[in-house]
């Protein structure tokens, strides 16, 4: 016998006229829609600053609680993996009980979270903070990209907001460094985070007069045994991976939390082909327009984060470089990103979609390769080169394969679709970080070469990291100590090369994949219809109706 919450339920007809329908309010203005789309962009980019900020904090903060190796990578990944957890089933809340509401509830949370970030005063209180942190964010990230789906309502309204708000994510990886440069010049690390607050207020105070409210009409009931799957499955999942990636794969607890991940994942999967209302489609990736998209966000996110982790060190620990200095660096990488996302739509035009996102791959590679071939002597323009080639190539890439899954799903479901394209994204960030991060750590260890003279307790915490290889040698003889600098310093950047070897390859072999996997697909979709279960259509309208979406 099948539950109710199995029983398809007879959908409504959606009214365009209802306030509170997927569409924006029809007496919106166009003052109104693009002020939307400005705090959507700056909360996304106050939630992509706080994924690269720490990476810059991180040799302060280091130094200040000396977590161990396992602590650190923790810190660094807990608030990506909160995010990806709980993005699905936050994008079908905000569906449900409104955008707006979500949004703005999720950036108070934000705020408060920030806040006890910032003053954290041991290693488990931060791992804490920052998932809190992550949970707050997984409410406010799918509100954004959705509210902008249903506020333009036009295709190539649609796309060019796309594209900004793509813009926008991608310079919040760069003005992360330049935020947390300028801070920690003056201050201590929490104060990255503690700036998050009145930024967070500003998000409060102007969108609850300026947003407008939208939400599905026809949302069922939110499935309460999908939830906890979706979220245990995930999470369990990533731990193993990156448990694995870090200490092997011969303990009991990576072969646990493997199966664990495993099985919740089939069985949720399995669930959303039952429910009248799933919190995923998974007919979704049957389409290669949205399974492709997803797939090029996943892996191109993967290489970027943890390229983001190893300059942050370099920047820093290698050239000896000040923060503010490493932040002004990095910055026009991020406005190169911007410039790409914003040129991604006439190329599509031009060219395709598919064509796009494999050259953005593939000038991101080619920016891969030769940051491979930094020194601990490297001039800057050469590193500008490498840098406004992997940001352009990304900026390309992000913009169409975002537009590309939204244009996949109807606007009633647009938080749910947004929330795979983020958590694909979110799941490839902590990934990148937690498995390059593993690679670049495994790869430093292994070409250190330390003086004889060096007694083992500290050439056990020199082969820890970088930023514990200069404070041990801080206590060390002088001659030792300029040895035990110089051969870690090299052993980084060696590993460093490996680490970005590796993310060239990755990025190559995707860009293959998505000729591919995009092949053929029109670059004009047409519209998404839901069937008498309120389920995505297998196929699409036929090109003789009239609703049309312009990638």
């Amino acid at each position: 016998m099948t539950s109710s919450s199995e029983t398809p339920e007879t959908p409504k007809i959606p009214d365009p006229t209802d306030p509170a329908g997927p569409v924006a309010p029809s007496g919106s203005s166009g003052s109104r829609k693009w002020g939307t789309l400005a705090i959507a962009c700056l909360a996304m980019l106050l939630l992509s600053i706080d994924l690269t900020v720490l990476h810059l904090a991180a040799p302060k903060l280091v130094e200040d609680m000396r977590p161990s190796a396992t602590q650190f990578l923790w810190i660094v990944d807990v608030y990506g993996f909160a995010l990806a957890g709980l993005l699905v089933t936050m994008g079908n809340v905000g569906d449900r009980i409104g955008r707006k509401r979500l949004l703005l509830t999720g950036m108070v949370a934000f705020g408060g979270a920030s806040a006890l970030t910032a003053y954290a005063v041991t290693p488990e209180w931060l791992i804490a903070a920052r998932a809190l942190l992550g949970v707050a964010g997984a409410t406010v990230m799918p509100s954004t990209l959705s509210m902008i789906r249903n506020v333009f309502t036009d295709p190539g309204e649609r796309t060019t907001a796309v594209g900004v708000w793509s813009s926008v994510s991608a310079l919040g990886f760069a003005v992360g460094p330049l935020v947390g440069g300028v801070l920690l010049d003056g201050f201590w690390w929490g104060s990255v985070f503690l700036v998050n607050v009145p930024v967070a207020v500003l998000i409060v105070a102007v969108g609850a007069v300026v947003l407008p409210e939208s939400r599905n009409p026809r949302p069922g009931r939110l499935d309460v045994v999908s939830v906890p799957l979706s979220i245990v499955g995930v999470i369990a999942v990533i731990y193993a991976l990156k448990t694995a990636a870090h200490d092997g794969i011969s303990g009991t607890g990576v072969w646990v939390a493997a199966a664990v991940g495993a099985l919740s994942l089939v069985l949720f999967t399995r669930r959303q082909t039952r429910l009248a209302e799933p919190l995923i489609d998974v007919r979704l990736f049957r389409h290669r327009a949205f399974s492709g998209a997803v797939g090029a966000n996943v892996v191109c996110i993967f290489s970027m984060l943890a390229a983001s982790l190893a300059f942050a060190q370099y920047f820093q620990l290698v050239l000896g470089w000040s923060p503010l200095v490493s932040g002004l660096a990095s910055l026009p990488g991020g406005l190169a990103a911007a410039v790409g996302g914003s040129l991604a739509a006439p190329l599509v035009a031009a060219v395709g979609r598919a064509r796009v996102v494999a050259l953005g791959l593939v000038v991101s590679a080619v920016g891969f390769v030769l940051y491979s071939r930094f020194g601990t002597d490297t001039g800057y323009v050469y590193m500008l080169v490498a840098m406004v080639l992997t940001a352009v190539g990304n900026g390309f890439t992000f913009a169409v394969t975002n537009d590309t899954v939204l244009a996949s799903v109807p606007r009633e479901r647009a938080g749910a679709a947004s929330a795979i394209a983020e958590t694909g994204q979110e799941m490839g960030g902590a990934l990148g970080i937690a498995v390059l991060g593993t690679v670049l750590n495994s790869a430093y260890r292994a070409n250190l070469r330390l003086p004889s003279e060096v007694p083992a307790p500290a050439a056990d915490q020199i082969g820890e990291s970088l930023g514990g290889a200069l404070q041990t040698a801080a206590a060390l003889p002088d001659q030792v100590a300029g040895a035990v600098v110089r051969a870690a310093r090299q052993a980084f950047v060696e590993g460093m090369q490996t680490t970005l070897v590796t993310g060239a390859v990755l990025l190559a072999v995707l860009a293959a994949a998505v000729l591919v996997a995009l092949r053929g697909v029109p670059k004009v979709i047409p519209e998404v219809i839901l069937d008498g279960e309120g389920r995505v259509q297998d196929g699409p309208v036929p090109a003789t109706q009239s609703t049309r979406r312009s990638l």
